[in-house]
């Protein structure tokens, strides 16, 4: 098992399939995008496969995320996400995306055997979008929302920043749109992983910000505090339910006492942490012939120096060299 040194247990993977993505989100990376990895350093599918079976069968882990950057634009995402679907036991198999390509491949990726998706939607108006995603592709990302339903990837989740001054004053507006189409709403605390380094605190819309924009127009019950588990989201009833909602206070209500999560870059590095300073390297092991058993071992190590939290509030907290799309979400 992935037991790290404070007792917690790492079930849930994350893997990155890929660093580049097609749209280029102001919180995330610069207008003209970032130098991607070159392909010789991103690991091949095969080896991909090999260590998330390595994961599920031999270390426990019983969830996996495909992430990226945008994973839909990885060429082999559904032999990936097939041949992880047959493992034994069987992982629950989602995928974080912006939602463009979905019309095509919501179908062929639920048949994969995709149990479901997470979509990233932070606006409904469709020149703010523009603005902080540098690209007009707002009805793409929510025809693929609809497709993701239609194909049964449910529950549809979908992930929502908000920031000041920017999109804040829409919360009520997503909430509404997300309860009338059956998608499950998860607003996220902007974290400091943009590529620019250009994050403050100040312009960050916290999670007791946003619990009391929604409550403007929203009657919130907290959903069995006592169920949330490992989950980063504090989930509540809409309006005495069934319907709900979830705030992820990454920051400001950190959740690292009860992580579970474990993260494979494109590149082959294993990270505790989104916001690790440092990173353990399984692709070298891979491509100069490790078994499996050895593989495990250092995954094993690198796990069980995992911290205590992420430190954000620590005087000496360091932003990671790295940016989300090169992180995997």
């Amino acid at each position: 098992m992935l037991v790290d040194s404070f007792g917690r247990v790492a079930t849930d993977l994350r893997v990155s399939l890929t660093d580049k993505c097609n749209l280029r989100c102001a919180y995330c990376m610069p207008p003209e995008g970032l130098d991607w990895l070159p392909k010789p350093e991103l690991l091949t599918a095969d080896e991909i496969c090999r260590l998330v079976a390595i994961g599920v069968e031999r270390l426990g882990v019983t969830e996996i995320r495909f992430t990226g950057g945008e994973p839909l634009l990885r060429r082999e995402v559904l032999d990936i996400v097939a041949r992880s679907a047959a493992l034994r036991p069987r992982p629950q198999l989602s995928i974080t995306s912006n939602g463009i390509g979905l019309t095509r491949l919501a179908g062929p990726l639920a048949e994969a055997g995709l149990d479901r998706v997470n979509i990233s939607l932070d606006t409904l108006d469709r020149e703010a979008f523009a603005r902080l995603t540098r690209r007009d592709r707002l009805p793409d990302v929510l025809a693929g929302l609809a497709a993701a339903d239609a194909a049964g990837l449910r529950p549809v989740k979908v992930n929502a920043v908000l920031m000041r001054g920017v999109n804040d004053s829409e919360a009520p507006h997503l909430l509404r749109y997300c309860l009338e189409h059956g998608y499950e709403l998860r607003f996220i605390e902007q974290m400091p992983l943009d590529a620019q380094h250009g994050w403050r605190r100040e312009n960050m819309v916290t999670a007791d910000e946003i619990l009391s924009i929604l409550s403007g127009e929203f009657t919130l019950t907290p959903d069995d505090p006592a169920g949330r588990g490992s989950a980063p989201a504090e989930v509540f009833l809409v309006d005495g339910g069934p319907a709900r909602v979830g705030v992820i206070g990454s920051v400001t209500r950190p959740f690292c006492g009860a992580c579970d999560r474990v993260r494979l870059t494109a590149d082959g590095q294993i990270r505790n942490c989104l916001f690790a300073t440092e990173e353990s390297d399984l692709r070298a092991a891979l491509r100069s012939g490790a078994g499996d058993d050895e593989l495990a071992l250092r995954w094993v190590a690198a796990v069980r120096g995992k911290r205590a939290g992420h430190g954000i509030d620590d005087p000496s907290f360091l932003q990671p060299s790295r940016p989300m799309s090169a992180i995997g979400g």
